[in-house]
């Protein structure tokens, strides 16, 4: 089991709640949600930022989407883009092959 260590910060209220409705629209826990935020954070200063990245955005049908959902729920480690991210990898690497 990874060890780990709390974290305690005093925030202005505003900011407070603007990141604990972002947490819950997430679906992450605090604790999910915060190493989350931490993380990109440190990987944008060593350089390994957004600006790397291309966004993608497609609609999709609501079924389609609940499917995704529903799946996500079950698997609160996995994010809606590491689910997407693998199926593309997968998808790509099998047209190639």
């Amino acid at each position: 089991m990874e060890e780990t260590k709390s974290l305690c910060a005093k925030i202005p209220i505003e900011l407070h709640n603007k990141v604990r409705a972002s947490q819950e629209e997430s679906g992450f826990t605090l604790n999910q949600y915060v190493e989350k935020l931490l993380i990109e954070y440190y990987q944008m200063k060593e350089g390994k930022s957004m600006a790397q990245t291309r966004t993608l955005a497609l609609q999709i049908s609501e079924e389609l989407f609940l499917r995704i959902k529903n799946h996500l729920d079950k698997n609160p480690q996995l994010t809606q883009k590491a689910f997407i991210t693998d199926l593309i990898i997968k998808a790509l690497d099998e047209a190639e092959s």
